[in-house]
């Protein structure tokens, strides 16, 4: 535990050192302070279980700040645009996704439809129509804010799953909710995106559609094959798909960072209250819709965080593919790490209290 203090103790240090940097105009200075900060801190959670959660998200935002003050470094490499890596990136973690499933996972349908029903649909109505909302009374620019519709109108994230485990929730309803949300994601999501994010960008629904059926579908269905076939026999893969899921994810926000960074120096607070309000709304609205609908408490939990809490990779490679990345990107980049943090500690409250 002494090395764990010590960590924190070196994390305070360097938040400091920033603190003053920054009064007394040494700019050139605060970035790496806040860099170290990000990066003992992130260390100095692993010694205290009720922050080891937290430890991934103050990665990414230490690696958001490199991208934030060197971003030539996380644009190109040589003649290689790295944005090219995001789809590629994104069917890796969706093959991880299928990996971590099984037609199991399909079978809440019949045992749950009540909850699977509900879920689904207060998911794909509240979120988009939130999104929708917020976009239209914002100041941003039509494209950035046509990422605040997008991340609604995206399906839920294996991240739903974990922090419902935390929470007490039903589990085994999150898991349905989330497979059957991000199958129906290649015909819902570009449906309404048509319907609410046309007067801000221009959306092929077409398009859109094969788009997320490469990310999704194809990898999912290769995924599930393979864990039909291989679960178990080969141990090292199954170690390594979660570390590879989650960098694949931080590389691609840290991307996305870097390319639309010009747009979230001027923006950025704005764009990060909009997409905590839909966040937060998300979670009310979940568990509200569930209540009125008479079901249980880990169920209404459970259906709080699976409208709350979307797929944010996804949305980022919908926006690559839509050539928009450093515009409509942005948002789905903010919402991912920003909801892991509302939803690690909504879990946590929870948690403490009997359902």
């Amino acid at each position: 535990m002494k090395y764990y203090d010590f960590f924190l103790l070196l994390a305070v240090t360097f938040l400091l050192t920033a603190a003053g940097l920054s009064l007394a105009g040494g700019s050139d200075y605060v970035a790496p302070c806040i860099i170290l900060f990000s990066i003992f801190l992130a260390f100095s959670f692993r010694g205290y279980e009720a922050l080891k959660s937290y430890t991934y998200t103050v990665m990414i935002l230490g690696a958001v700040t490199m991208a934030l003050y060197y971003p030539h470094y996380f644009r190109e490499w040589g003649d290689f645009k790295l944005t090219r890596l995001i789809t590629p990136l994104i069917q890796l973690i969706m093959f991880g996704m299928g990996t971590s499933m099984s037609l199991q996972d399909f079978v809440g349908v019949v045992k749950m439809p009540k909850g699977v029903l509900i879920g689904v649909t207060s998911h794909f109505i509240i979120m988009p129509l939130l999104g929708f909302t917020l976009a239209r009374v914002s100041p941003l620019e039509p494209e950035i804010a046509a990422g605040i519709i997008l991340i609604g109108c995206s399906p839920n994230g294996m991240a739903s799953n974990v922090i419902s485990y935390l929470a007490k929730a039903n589990l085994a309803l999150s898991v349905t909710i989330t497979a059957i949300s991000t199958l129906l994601s290649p015909f819902v999501t570009p449906l309404l995106m048509n319907a609410l994010a046309g007067a801000f960008v221009e959306i092929d629904a077409w398009h859109m559609m094969w788009d997320i059926m490469k990310m999704v579908i194809l990898p999912i269905g290769a995924g599930l094959l393979f864990n039909r076939l291989f679960s178990g026999k080969i141990q090292w893969l199954d170690d390594a798909m979660p570390l590879i899921s989650m960098f694949g994810i931080g590389f691609s926000i840290v991307v996305i960072t870097a390319a639309g960074r010009d747009n979230l120096v001027s923006i950025g607070p704005i764009l990060l209250l909009l997409v905590l309000i839909h966040n937060l709304t998300g979670y009310f609205l979940g568990y509200w819709s569930a209540r009125l609908c008479k079901m249980n408490e880990r169920d209404c939990r459970t259906i709080a965080i699976e409208v709350g809490m979307q797929n944010g990779g996804l949305a980022s490679g919908i926006a690559k593919e839509m050539g928009k990345i450093a515009t409509v990107g942005l948002a789905p980049a903010i919402f991912g790490p920003l909801m892991n943090v509302t939803g690690s500690l909504l879990a946590s409250w929870w948690h403490k209290r009997t359902s």
